[in-house]
């Protein structure tokens, strides 16, 4: 019987740590994952016009 116990307390250990990664995922890493994408898109952009130009000129 203690091995059913054991079995119960790994299961809720897991799921608490998946709990937390996607917690983490979603709240912190997707975030500044976006961030970081469309300002990079932005900067290089914005290099590209600095060195050819403005669009349509």
């Amino acid at each position: 019987m203690s091995g059913s116990g054991e079995m119960m307390s790994s299961g809720r250990s897991r799921r608490r740590s998946e709990t937390l990664t996607f917690l983490f995922l979603t709240v912190f890493l997707a975030p500044i994952l976006a961030v970081a994408i469309v300002g990079g898109y932005g900067f290089a952009n914005w290099m590209y016009q600095i060195f050819a130009g403005p669009p349509g000129s």
